[in-house]
């Protein structure tokens, strides 16, 4: 392969190469399109990896300790932050009380979000640093704070995280992406999950010797504002209802592990979304929602199909307007995604570490429901358009993972090839930025390339991620994934093995 110009200018066989300025011999190593990762929060993430990431702690007490420990070493004055806590998994789903957390952080104000980061845990100094949130709507004093009492507090806390940490925190972000054979990542910012200047600060270091970002602003009505940010569209974490993992994903069906009858919580109405589809066709920018639970997808389905009334299906097709996560649906609201183009920017890692018997879906859903989660072969089966992400810091970055989680879900009806995953995690991200001739190895293309060991072999151009047999290995399959050598895009290496991330 030559590439001249940040262009693939030539494909054949190495004994028919063109004369070069540089030869790179990459000694048997696979060479694919980078990854694109369609769901990021990089501010988030980099916190999360470089701070207290509590994913790990496996009960109260644990995270107690944790807190303290890292508490330790902060001025008495700081925010402790942390990120990562499930207590689906824990064998005593008990939480420690705002006061514990004060104790154990020394009295200093705490804000630990819960993996879906949807809702977090809280001490007494940080409630009483923000007493409009016993006022808001999902407080507790236990300290869990939900829906728009954790908005206040989240604010609240990021908001101690100075301009100078919060770029160093993109940047560790970014190239821990680069360093995964990621070129290119979709930010899902808005006023309930960041602000304005950590939205447009992650912009302005797109493609600096990083990966590109692409940005969404999820703010209603909001498709000037997006265009003035910088944005390519008006959508992301939009939220029309909340998260399963804090119970406030909006479901038909009640909860089996929650307050009798409750079935979480829709955000907008469908005139909302209406208004907001057509807001974003008049300034011709793509728009979405974030939208978990049945009941939340029926609602944007149905502003969907009242913006089709006034400016026409096809016109509302043309804007492939997007719709993040889409878990709970069945056969209905799929084929509302097929009517309208809806594209589905989708977490394989969701059912892998939440999905099946024994797991957090089936707590809150039983068995039946939650097998029927995260219905990518579904969709795929009838040419939804796919777009792959993690959600980081929801999930962790891991495109490999995510390839073989799709192709190894709990259900095997919703199991893809990892032919077809991997186009959804790499050419299926541009297109869902109208990018539709990046993503390929092919002569004219952007250089836009990682290169891999891949300890596990090839097999028809792609790695063995699975056993011949899929349920020999199922979800938590051991085989080793491929290991990333160097990122190109556009004709530069954004990351080189050996070199610090």
């Amino acid at each position: 392969m030559l590439v001249r110009d940040g262009r693939i200018a030539w494909l054949g066989a190495a004994a028919d190469a063109p004369r070069a300025d540089r030869v790179v011999e990459l000694g048997g190593a696979l060479v694919t399109p980078a990854f694109v990762d369609a769901h990021v929060h990089a501010t988030d993430t980099g916190l999360a990896l470089s701070g207290l990431d509590l994913s790990a702690v496996r009960s109260a007490g644990g995270l107690l300790e944790a807190v303290a420990g890292f508490a330790a070493g902060l001025p008495a004055d700081a925010v402790v932050l942390g990120h990562g806590w499930d207590e689906s998994c824990w064998s005593e789903p008990v939480l420690p009380g705002a006061a514990e957390l004060g104790r154990a952080a020394g009295g200093r104000r705490v804000y630990l979000s819960q993996a879906s980061i949807h809702s977090a845990l809280v001490s007494s100094a940080m409630v009483a640093a923000c007493p409009e949130a016993a006022r808001a709507a999902g407080f507790d004093a236990s300290g869990w704070l939900r829906r728009d009492a954790h908005h206040v507090v989240r604010a609240a806390a990021l908001g101690s995280v100075t301009r100078g940490q919060r770029v160093a925190a993109q940047r560790v972000a970014l190239a821990h992406a680069a360093s995964l054979g990621i070129a290119a990542v979709h930010e899902c910012g808005g006023p309930e999950i960041s602000d304005e200047e950590d939205f447009t600060g992650l912009l302005s270091i797109s493609g600096a010797g990083l990966p590109e970002v692409y940005g969404y602003w999820g703010e209603l009505l909001g498709a000037a504002k997006a265009r003035e940010l910088g944005a390519v569209g008006a959508g992301g974490d939009l939220f029309a209802d909340g998260a399963l993992g804090s119970r406030t994903a909006h479901v038909s069906e009640a909860y089996l592990d929650g307050e009798p009858g409750a079935c979480g919580h829709g955000y907008v109405s469908a005139e909302q979304v209406r208004d907001h589809l057509l807001d974003c066709v008049a300034h011709g920018v793509q728009g979405g929602f974030h939208a978990i639970g049945d009941a939340a997808i029926g609602t944007v389905l149905a502003g969907f199909a009242a913006a089709a009334r006034k400016v026409g299906v096809e016109r509302l097709r043309a804007g492939r307007h997007r719709v993040e996560h889409a878990e709970i649906m069945g056969k209905r609201l799929i084929a509302g995604f097929v009517e309208y183009g809806i594209v589905a920017s989708v977490q394989p890692a969701f059912d892998r570490l939440w999905g099946g018997a024994g797991r957090m879906y089936e707590s809150r859903l039983g068995l039946s429901r939650s097998l029927e989660s995260n219905p990518m072969g579904a969709m795929h089966g009838v040419g939804v358009a796919l777009a792959f992400g993690s959600d980081s810091p929801v999930t962790p970055l891991d495109p490999w993972g995510s390839v073989r989680a799709a192709a190894s879900h709990h259900n095997p009806v919703q199991r893809m090839s990892v032919r077809a995953a991997f186009a959804a995690h790499t050419r299926g991200g541009w297109r869902a930025v109208h990018l539709d001739n990046e993503g390929v190895l092919a002569l004219g293309a952007p250089a836009t390339f990682a290169v891999w060991d891949t300890p596990a072999g090839v097999e028809r151009g792609l790695p063995v991620l699975q056993a011949e047999d899929p349920e020999a290995r199922g979800a938590e399959d051991p085989t080793p994934l491929p290991v990333c050598r160097a990122t190109v895009l556009r004709g530069d290496v954004i990351y080189q093995e050996g070199t610090s991330t």
